[in-house]
Protein backbone atom coordinates (compact mmCIF):
# COMPACT_ATOMS: atom_id res chain seq x y z
CA UNK A 1 0.00 0.00 0.00
CA UNK A 2 1.65 3.71 -1.14
CA UNK A 3 1.41 5.81 1.63
CA UNK A 4 0.94 9.35 0.09
CA UNK A 5 2.79 11.37 3.08
CA UNK A 6 1.31 14.78 1.88
CA UNK A 7 -2.32 13.43 2.47
CA UNK A 8 -2.15 11.47 5.36
CA UNK A 9 -1.91 12.65 8.71
CA UNK A 10 -1.97 8.96 10.05
CA UNK A 11 0.80 7.80 8.11
CA UNK A 12 3.27 11.28 9.01
CA UNK A 13 2.71 10.85 12.87
CA UNK A 14 2.90 7.21 12.29
CA UNK A 15 6.54 7.99 11.42
CA UNK A 16 7.84 10.25 13.82
CA UNK A 17 6.06 8.37 16.86
CA UNK A 18 8.62 5.79 15.36
CA UNK A 19 11.74 7.03 17.16
CA UNK A 20 13.50 3.87 16.30
CA UNK A 21 13.28 5.79 12.71
CA UNK A 22 13.63 8.91 13.40
CA UNK A 23 16.89 8.19 14.82
CA UNK A 24 18.13 6.02 11.41
CA UNK A 25 16.78 9.02 9.23
CA UNK A 26 19.07 11.63 11.04
CA UNK A 27 21.83 9.74 10.95
CA UNK A 28 21.39 8.49 6.92
CA UNK A 29 19.82 12.27 5.81
CA UNK A 30 22.61 14.47 7.57
CA UNK A 31 20.33 17.28 6.58
CA UNK A 32 22.56 19.88 8.81
CA UNK A 33 21.06 22.53 11.62
CA UNK A 34 22.48 23.70 14.61
CA UNK A 35 23.13 21.64 17.73
CA UNK A 36 21.89 23.24 20.74
CA UNK A 37 21.05 22.06 23.87
CA UNK A 38 21.63 18.69 22.76
CA UNK A 39 19.42 18.17 19.78
CA UNK A 40 19.34 19.63 16.07
CA UNK A 41 17.97 22.95 15.78
CA UNK A 42 16.46 24.23 12.63
CA UNK A 43 15.74 28.40 11.50
CA UNK A 44 13.15 28.72 9.25
CA UNK A 45 15.62 29.89 6.69
CA UNK A 46 17.86 26.87 6.95
CA UNK A 47 14.50 24.63 6.53
CA UNK A 48 13.30 26.97 3.25
CA UNK A 49 16.79 26.43 2.18
CA UNK A 50 16.89 22.95 2.43
CA UNK A 51 13.69 22.32 1.05
CA UNK A 52 14.79 24.88 -1.87
CA UNK A 53 11.51 26.70 -1.35
CA UNK A 54 10.36 30.65 -0.21
CA UNK A 55 9.81 31.63 3.62
CA UNK A 56 6.54 32.78 3.00
CA UNK A 57 5.79 29.11 1.89
CA UNK A 58 6.84 27.66 5.39
CA UNK A 59 4.79 30.08 6.77
CA UNK A 60 1.69 28.77 4.78
CA UNK A 61 2.33 25.88 5.71
CA UNK A 62 3.20 26.65 9.25
CA UNK A 63 -0.39 28.59 9.43
CA UNK A 64 -2.32 25.32 8.18
CA UNK A 65 -0.66 22.72 10.25
CA UNK A 66 -0.12 24.66 13.21
CA UNK A 67 -1.13 21.79 15.75
CA UNK A 68 0.48 19.26 14.12
CA UNK A 69 4.18 20.58 13.82
CA UNK A 70 3.94 21.88 17.09
CA UNK A 71 3.36 18.42 18.11
CA UNK A 72 6.59 17.72 16.43
CA UNK A 73 8.67 20.31 18.30
CA UNK A 74 8.43 23.19 15.91
CA UNK A 75 8.24 26.16 18.95
CA UNK A 76 8.91 29.99 18.45
CA UNK A 77 11.94 31.21 20.50
CA UNK A 78 11.34 34.35 22.63
CA UNK A 79 12.55 36.03 26.05
CA UNK A 80 15.14 34.16 27.83
CA UNK A 81 14.92 30.86 25.47
CA UNK A 82 15.73 33.36 22.33
CA UNK A 83 18.56 35.36 23.97
CA UNK A 84 20.50 32.07 25.07
CA UNK A 85 19.91 31.08 21.20
CA UNK A 86 21.71 34.13 19.91
CA UNK A 87 24.03 34.38 21.88
CA UNK A 88 25.05 30.71 20.83
CA UNK A 89 24.87 31.40 17.24
CA UNK A 90 26.38 34.22 17.27
CA UNK A 91 29.50 32.32 19.27
CA UNK A 92 29.38 29.91 16.46
CA UNK A 93 28.52 32.61 13.76
CA UNK A 94 26.20 29.92 12.07
CA UNK A 95 23.74 32.76 11.08
CA UNK A 96 22.57 36.76 11.70
CA UNK A 97 19.47 36.79 13.91
CA UNK A 98 20.43 39.90 16.23
CA UNK A 99 17.52 41.75 15.59
CA UNK A 100 14.98 39.19 15.53
CA UNK A 101 12.02 39.77 18.70
CA UNK A 102 11.25 36.01 18.08
CA UNK A 103 12.57 33.21 16.15
CA UNK A 104 10.37 29.79 14.89
CA UNK A 105 12.53 27.17 15.67
CA UNK A 106 12.20 23.32 14.36
CA UNK A 107 13.24 20.29 15.77
CA UNK A 108 14.91 17.36 13.60
CA UNK A 109 11.29 15.66 13.67
CA UNK A 110 9.53 19.16 12.87
CA UNK A 111 11.41 19.47 9.89
CA UNK A 112 10.71 15.49 8.35
CA UNK A 113 6.94 16.89 9.55
CA UNK A 114 7.49 20.06 7.14
CA UNK A 115 9.30 18.14 4.53
CA UNK A 116 6.74 15.42 4.37
CA UNK A 117 3.72 18.30 4.09
CA UNK A 118 5.43 20.29 1.33
CA UNK A 119 4.75 19.46 -2.22
CA UNK A 120 6.30 22.35 -4.36
CA UNK A 121 9.54 20.80 -3.62
CA UNK A 122 11.25 18.21 -5.21
CA UNK A 123 13.74 18.62 -2.56
CA UNK A 124 11.22 17.39 0.27
CA UNK A 125 9.67 14.86 -2.22
CA UNK A 126 13.58 13.13 -2.46
CA UNK A 127 13.40 13.61 1.39
CA UNK A 128 9.66 11.77 1.73
CA UNK A 129 11.12 8.93 -0.35
CA UNK A 130 14.44 8.54 1.52
CA UNK A 131 12.06 8.46 4.72
CA UNK A 132 9.98 5.93 4.00
CA UNK A 133 13.14 3.80 2.32
CA UNK A 134 14.74 3.86 5.85
CA UNK A 135 11.01 3.35 8.02
CA UNK A 136 10.76 0.12 6.12
CA UNK A 137 14.08 -1.10 6.59
CA UNK A 138 14.01 -0.09 10.07
CA UNK A 139 10.84 -1.99 11.15
CA UNK A 140 11.87 -4.97 9.09
CA UNK A 141 14.93 -5.14 10.56
CA UNK A 142 13.76 -4.76 14.30
CA UNK A 143 10.81 -7.46 13.69
CA UNK A 144 13.33 -10.65 12.24
CA UNK A 145 12.82 -9.74 8.55
CA UNK A 146 9.07 -9.76 8.39
CA UNK A 147 6.25 -8.31 10.22
CA UNK A 148 3.49 -11.34 9.61
CA UNK A 149 3.79 -12.53 13.74
CA UNK A 150 4.84 -8.84 14.96
CA UNK A 151 2.24 -8.90 17.34
CA UNK A 152 4.03 -11.92 19.18
CA UNK A 153 6.57 -9.17 20.01
CA UNK A 154 4.47 -8.11 22.65
CA UNK A 155 5.41 -9.54 25.79
CA UNK A 156 1.54 -9.20 26.52
CA UNK A 157 0.95 -11.28 23.76
CA UNK A 158 2.18 -14.99 25.12
CA UNK A 159 -0.16 -15.37 28.03
CA UNK A 160 -2.91 -13.23 26.43
CA UNK A 161 -2.72 -16.57 24.08
CA UNK A 162 -2.55 -18.60 26.64
CA UNK A 163 -5.48 -17.18 28.64
CA UNK A 164 -7.49 -17.12 25.14
CA UNK A 165 -6.68 -20.41 24.58
CA UNK A 166 -8.41 -21.80 27.31
CA UNK A 167 -11.60 -19.53 27.26
CA UNK A 168 -11.33 -20.98 23.73
CA UNK A 169 -11.95 -24.85 25.11
CA UNK A 170 -14.64 -23.64 27.59
CA UNK A 171 -16.64 -22.16 24.38
CA UNK A 172 -16.23 -25.01 22.05
CA UNK A 173 -17.03 -27.36 25.21
CA UNK A 174 -20.20 -24.87 25.77
CA UNK A 175 -20.85 -25.18 21.75
CA UNK A 176 -21.17 -29.27 22.53
CA UNK A 177 -22.94 -29.13 25.20
CA UNK A 178 -25.67 -26.66 25.11
CA UNK A 179 -26.27 -25.96 21.25
CA UNK A 180 -28.66 -28.14 19.09
CA UNK A 181 -26.53 -27.61 15.70
CA UNK A 182 -24.02 -29.65 13.80
CA UNK A 183 -20.32 -29.75 13.65
CA UNK A 184 -20.05 -26.76 11.37
CA UNK A 185 -21.20 -24.55 14.33
CA UNK A 186 -17.70 -24.12 15.61
CA UNK A 187 -16.64 -22.40 12.24
CA UNK A 188 -20.09 -20.58 12.08
CA UNK A 189 -19.65 -18.71 15.62
CA UNK A 190 -16.25 -18.52 15.96
CA UNK A 191 -16.75 -16.16 12.70
CA UNK A 192 -20.11 -14.12 14.57
CA UNK A 193 -17.89 -13.51 17.06
CA UNK A 194 -14.67 -12.01 14.94
CA UNK A 195 -17.80 -9.56 13.19
CA UNK A 196 -18.66 -8.44 16.46
CA UNK A 197 -15.05 -8.03 17.69
CA UNK A 198 -13.61 -6.19 14.24
CA UNK A 199 -16.19 -7.04 11.49
CA UNK A 200 -14.55 -9.15 9.66
CA UNK A 201 -14.99 -13.07 9.39
CA UNK A 202 -11.80 -15.50 9.75
CA UNK A 203 -11.40 -15.70 5.42
CA UNK A 204 -11.59 -11.97 5.77
CA UNK A 205 -9.61 -11.49 7.85
CA UNK A 206 -6.67 -14.04 6.37
CA UNK A 207 -6.77 -12.57 3.06
CA UNK A 208 -6.30 -8.96 4.10
CA UNK A 209 -3.06 -9.81 5.88
CA UNK A 210 -2.47 -12.19 2.90
CA UNK A 211 -2.09 -15.38 4.88
CA UNK A 212 -1.85 -19.11 3.93
CA UNK A 213 -4.40 -21.62 4.32
CA UNK A 214 -2.45 -23.21 6.84
CA UNK A 215 -1.69 -20.34 9.08
CA UNK A 216 -3.57 -19.68 12.31
CA UNK A 217 -5.41 -16.39 12.08
CA UNK A 218 -5.18 -16.09 16.11
CA UNK A 219 -1.47 -16.42 16.24
CA UNK A 220 -1.65 -13.52 14.37
CA UNK A 221 -3.77 -11.38 16.60
CA UNK A 222 -2.87 -8.45 18.90
CA UNK A 223 -2.83 -9.61 22.96
CA UNK A 224 -6.08 -6.59 23.14
CA UNK A 225 -7.62 -8.16 20.25
CA UNK A 226 -7.40 -11.84 21.94
CA UNK A 227 -8.41 -10.61 25.37
CA UNK A 228 -11.58 -9.20 23.91
CA UNK A 229 -12.29 -12.45 21.76
CA UNK A 230 -11.47 -14.46 25.05
CA UNK A 231 -13.94 -12.24 27.27
CA UNK A 232 -16.67 -12.56 24.87
CA UNK A 233 -16.33 -16.25 24.56
CA UNK A 234 -16.32 -16.98 28.22
CA UNK A 235 -19.29 -14.89 28.75
CA UNK A 236 -21.23 -16.76 25.88
CA UNK A 237 -20.18 -19.83 27.82
CA UNK A 238 -21.36 -19.26 31.26
CA UNK A 239 -24.43 -17.50 29.41
CA UNK A 240 -25.10 -20.70 27.76
CA UNK A 241 -24.98 -22.71 30.17
CA UNK A 242 -28.03 -21.09 32.57
CA UNK A 243 -29.95 -20.88 29.55
CA UNK A 244 -29.66 -24.62 29.07
CA UNK A 245 -30.25 -24.92 32.76
CA UNK A 246 -33.40 -22.67 32.96
CA UNK A 247 -34.63 -24.47 29.71
CA UNK A 248 -34.12 -27.98 30.60
CA UNK A 249 -32.82 -28.44 26.67
CA UNK A 250 -30.09 -27.46 24.20
CA UNK A 251 -30.29 -24.14 22.70
CA UNK A 252 -31.37 -23.26 18.94
CA UNK A 253 -28.98 -21.45 16.80
CA UNK A 254 -31.28 -18.59 17.16
CA UNK A 255 -31.18 -18.10 20.93
CA UNK A 256 -27.74 -18.15 20.92
CA UNK A 257 -27.90 -15.41 18.48
CA UNK A 258 -30.00 -13.63 20.96
CA UNK A 259 -27.71 -14.37 23.27
CA UNK A 260 -24.96 -12.87 21.00
CA UNK A 261 -26.89 -9.96 20.01
CA UNK A 262 -27.01 -9.16 23.88
CA UNK A 263 -23.50 -9.62 24.87
CA UNK A 264 -22.35 -7.35 22.06
CA UNK A 265 -24.32 -4.21 23.49
CA UNK A 266 -23.20 -4.88 26.90
CA UNK A 267 -21.93 -1.56 27.92
CA UNK A 268 -18.82 -3.19 30.00
CA UNK A 269 -17.86 -5.16 26.33
CA UNK A 270 -18.37 -2.07 23.97
CA UNK A 271 -14.74 -0.13 25.25
CA UNK A 272 -12.50 -3.00 24.87
CA UNK A 273 -13.92 -3.78 21.52
CA UNK A 274 -13.91 -0.58 20.26
CA UNK A 275 -10.12 -0.40 21.85
CA UNK A 276 -9.20 -3.60 19.87
CA UNK A 277 -10.90 -2.39 16.76
CA UNK A 278 -8.66 0.73 16.56
CA UNK A 279 -5.81 -1.42 17.46
CA UNK A 280 -6.03 -3.85 15.00
CA UNK A 281 -6.38 -1.52 11.98
CA UNK A 282 -3.92 1.07 12.95
CA UNK A 283 -1.14 -0.91 14.08
CA UNK A 284 -2.04 -3.30 10.74
CA UNK A 285 -1.83 -0.27 8.60
CA UNK A 286 1.61 1.12 10.51
CA UNK A 287 3.59 -2.41 10.89
CA UNK A 288 2.05 -4.49 8.34
CA UNK A 289 0.64 -2.36 5.87
CA UNK A 290 -2.53 -3.03 5.31
CA UNK A 291 -5.74 -1.50 4.84
CA UNK A 292 -8.79 -3.30 7.09
CA UNK A 293 -11.50 -0.99 4.98
CA UNK A 294 -14.43 -2.22 7.44
CA UNK A 295 -12.39 -0.61 10.22
CA UNK A 296 -11.39 2.31 8.39
CA UNK A 297 -12.93 4.67 10.62
CA UNK A 298 -11.10 3.15 13.75
CA UNK A 299 -7.66 4.20 12.57
CA UNK A 300 -5.67 6.33 14.57
CA UNK A 301 -2.03 7.05 14.48
CA UNK A 302 0.23 4.42 16.64
CA UNK A 303 1.99 5.93 19.73
CA UNK A 304 5.44 5.87 20.48
CA UNK A 305 4.52 3.34 23.35
CA UNK A 306 3.70 0.56 20.69
CA UNK A 307 7.02 0.89 18.47
CA UNK A 308 8.71 0.14 21.96
CA UNK A 309 6.26 -2.57 22.60
CA UNK A 310 7.28 -4.35 18.95
CA UNK A 311 10.38 -2.92 17.97
CA UNK A 312 12.16 -2.13 20.86
CA UNK A 313 14.16 -3.86 23.91
CA UNK A 314 10.99 -5.35 25.66
CA UNK A 315 10.43 -6.97 22.08
CA UNK A 316 11.12 -10.48 21.67
CA UNK A 317 10.54 -13.10 19.17
CA UNK A 318 7.89 -15.67 20.30
CA UNK A 319 11.28 -18.35 20.09
CA UNK A 320 13.19 -16.13 22.50
CA UNK A 321 10.00 -15.73 24.89
CA UNK A 322 9.63 -19.63 25.04
CA UNK A 323 13.54 -19.59 25.94
CA UNK A 324 13.18 -17.61 29.00
CA UNK A 325 12.62 -19.39 32.47
CA UNK A 326 10.82 -16.68 33.74
CA UNK A 327 7.86 -16.46 30.58
CA UNK A 328 8.34 -20.49 31.45
CA UNK A 329 6.68 -19.90 35.15
CA UNK A 330 4.32 -17.58 34.66
CA UNK A 331 3.07 -20.32 31.59
CA UNK A 332 2.63 -22.57 34.44
CA UNK A 333 1.26 -20.24 37.45
CA UNK A 334 -1.44 -19.85 34.17
CA UNK A 335 -1.87 -23.69 33.99
CA UNK A 336 -2.00 -24.34 37.28
CA UNK A 337 -4.49 -21.39 38.08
Amino acid sequence: MTKNLTSSTVSRQNILNNHYAVGEIESNLSLGGIFWRDANVFTKAQVANLLAIDERTIDRYLESNKEELLKNGYRVLKGKDLKDFKAYVDDIDVVDISKAPSLGAFSFRAVLNIAMLVTESEKAKAIRSKILDIVIDVVAQKAGGHTKYINQRDEEYLSSSYKEHSYRKEFTDALDDYLNMGKWKYGVYTNKIYKIVFLENAEEYKKILNLAEKDKARETMYAEVLNVIASFENGLAVEMKQEYEQLGRKLTASELDNLIIKASENPYLIPHINDARVKMASRDLCFRDVLHHKLESHIQSVPQGDFDKFLGETSKSLEERLSDPETLAVLKRLKDR
